[in-house]
């Protein structure tokens, strides 16, 4: 695994820029990422081209051995521009056209903003397309940042009046489709479409979702235009972008399909403080981050990628500056989500940033370096973990254990109809993820269209909408499968199936769901050493009641390899059912300690303590790197036995 820092020569004065790549090569960084905001000195005034301080840049970085990543710089168009096409803005959920100041202010269905990208992306190309310096693009920067990549501008209107028409054919069949039927909602022509928001109360569900996976279409075509372009000019170099964390407004298995490489933005501070973690996790992890929180994306982004290649582009190295409280890593966190990674199978993990900006709006976001240039402390974190992997050298394919299913199309449909305050896919699949791992499994985070063989067990912790292919694969196999609350309860065009749910999964669960109700927080059903909450689907079925809270209401029920879990799957429910699938399927499930994680290749097994107490683990293997005492931060690499 390679190791890089983000670094803005633009930022910096010329006579810094040697000394930087010194230091970077030094401390064991080998590669580097730059341009992907550097429009308006690339191109200061229309058609003006000013490459000379890009071209001293990357032959300064060359000379000092480091490889470099080039982004286009798409994600910040310059203010010339927006005033050449000031309709060229996303446009919010209230009507409110976005601004220029910041970053991220297209809309990815003007046509004219993506003809001015592609014609940037090509000079760009053309310029550095075969400088032997450049091994890796990077295509714009955080699709999806900021909520931006939903517009309901008047060019997402047009945009998406054509794509209904392609999707549907007929106007007739849309409305049929949709039960436009209901509140007189019945379309005449494409034309008469608006977009969902600004209704009085909700829109159609099917409308929601429609113009969701519109979105997502539009965000997968922009970047494969500078895909294609980058391919042209720029032969044999690898294309990635930088996903974000929790963000599922458009489809990463879709983009994954298109790029060589997928790369996301790992900061688990920021990540634990900003998304719905509880109260006790947030105080028990502040400074190290929830235990699943990188190892649950470094899995996603994985089985994101068409031939599984994926890589960590943007590594928090200290505070940020964007979430609502900014602490610092615990000591040795950085390198324990360094190695994490590589635990992974990633191929690059990269530093955001090299040095802290000392302006505007990221300059109380940390670096390696402090804005004086002196080493913050990631840097030596950083030099540490650069030694630890050249000693341990390659770390091993992945064991195969446990499949767990997500799509985003799950995710859209709970957005649109939760049902319930924070009944998420996304979220049920997080939490499934975490009682997976809390007993020391390998799980790899796959799309419904992904093969299961060489897996021990599968889990479909919350999927609406069940693509056939998928229902076949799961007919097929033999070993324990878990299907979560809701799945199957929706047809495409997110409806109630004729035969209600689980609809298509009653080729492999007989079963049938009669009612589903989302409960208020309070509201439990206890069981022993477990409780049903949040969601309770009610089964008429032959299948045997597995776990029956005190009560009488089953939370869990089997037949043959299926279970069928009728509560939300979360906490002590999950992960006894995870426990008593992994036994099944000869998995042999552990009891880790509070915080612990581990991941296993066919070399190595990997421990890391996320907890605030030295911990002892007993795994089978040599120690090879560190002990079976971890320490808080700390990782003990085994070799296998």
């Amino acid at each position: 695994m390679k190791l890089g820092a983000c670094y803005y020569p633009e930022h910096w004065p010329e006579d810094m820029w040697a000394d930087d790549a010194r230091r970077m090569a030094d401390a064991g960084l080998s590669r580097v990422r730059i341009g992907e905001f550097a429009w308006s000195r690339i191109e200061p005034e229309p058609g003006v081209f000013d490459w000379g301080w890009l071209d001293r840049a990357i032959n300064t970085l060359h000379t000092a051995g480091l490889e470099i990543i080039l982004g286009t710089p798409t994600a910040t168009p310059p203010k010339w521009l927006a005033d050449q096409m000031p309709d060229m803005f996303a446009v919010d959920v209230h009507g409110r056209s976005r601004g220029f100041g910041s970053r991220r202010h297209y809309c990815f269905s003007h046509l004219g903003y993506r003809a001015e990208a592609a014609r940037i992306t090509r000079a760009v190309a053309q310029r550095y397309g075969n400088h032997p310096a450049i091994v890796m693009w990077q295509t714009d920067n955080e699709y999806g940042c900021h909520d931006t990549t939903i517009s309901y501008s008047d060019a997402a209107r047009d945009a998406f009046r054509l794509w209904l028409a392609q999707r549907y054919g007929d106007i007739g069949s849309l409305n049929t489709a949709w039960g436009n039927v209901f509140w007189s909602m019945e379309y005449r022509g494409f034309d008469q479409i608006e977009l969902p928001n600004l209704t009085v109360t909700e829109a159609n569900p099917a409308h929601w979702l429609a113009f969701r996976r519109f979105s997502s279409d539009r965000v997968i075509s922009f970047d494969k235009a500078q895909i294609d372009i980058l391919r042209e000019l720029s032969p044999n170099r690898d294309v990635m972008h930088n996903a974000m964390g929790f963000v599922t407004d458009y489809d990463h298995h879709d983009l994954g399909q298109q790029l060589d490489v997928v790369m996301w933005d790992s900061y688990p501070l920021g990540f634990l403080e900003m998304f719905p973690f509880s109260d006790a996790d947030k105080a028990a992890y502040v400074r190290q981050g929830h235990p699943d929180i990188a190892a649950f994306h470094h899995d996603l982004y994985r089985g994101c990628a068409a031939d599984g290649r994926w890589g960590v582009i943007e590594q928090q190295p200290g505070p940020v500056n964007w979430a609502r409280h900014n602490p610092a890593p615990l000591p040795g966190m950085v390198r324990l989500w360094t190695l994490e990674a590589m635990a992974h199978g990633a191929e690059l993990v990269s530093y955001f940033r090299w040095r802290q900006a000392p302006f505007a709006q990221e300059q109380m976001h940390a670096g390696l370096l402090r804005p004086d240039s002196q080493a913050a402390p990631g840097l030596d974190e950083a030099i540490q973990a650069a030694s630890d992997i050249a000693d341990l050298g390659e770390a091993g394919r992945p064991i195969k254990e446990v499949a767990l299913i997500f799509s985003y199309d799950a995710e859209w449909i709970t957005q649109t109809q939760p049902q319930g305050e924070g009944l998420s896919a996304l979220w049920a699949a997080f939490s499934t993820y975490t009682a997976l791992r809390e007993i020391g499994l390998n799980v790899d985070i796959i799309s419904p269209s992904a093969e299961l063989s060489g897996y021990a067990m599968a889990v479909v912790p919350c999927l609406p909408a069940i693509p056939d292919e998928l229902v076949s694969a799961l007919k097929a196999f033999d070993g324990p499968v878990i299907i979560g609350p809701r799945s199957g309860s929706k047809t495409d065009e997110l409806s109630i199936p004729a035969g209600l749910a689980p609809g298509k999964l009653k080729a492999l669960f007989p079963a049938t769901v009669t009612r589903s109700e989302s409960l208020r927080p309070g509201t439990h059903h206890a069981g022993d050493g477990w409780s049903a909450t949040r969601w309770l689907d009610h089964l008429e079925t032959e299948a045997e009641a597995e776990l029956v809270a005190e009560d009488g209401m089953v939370a869990c029920w089997k037949s043959a390899n299926v279970r069928y879990c009728a509560a939300w799957p979360e906490g002590a429910l999950i992960a006894e059912i995870a426990r008593r699938a992994a036994t099944e399927a000869g998995l042999e499930p552990v009891t880790l300690p509070t915080g612990v994680r581990v991941r296993k290749t066919d070399i190595y097994i990997f421990a890391f303590n996320y907890g605030n107490e030295t911990q002892q683990v007993t795994l089978r293997g040599t120690e090879r790197l560190g002990s079976s005492a971890l320490s808080p931060a700390g990782v003990a690499v085994f070799e296998a036995s």
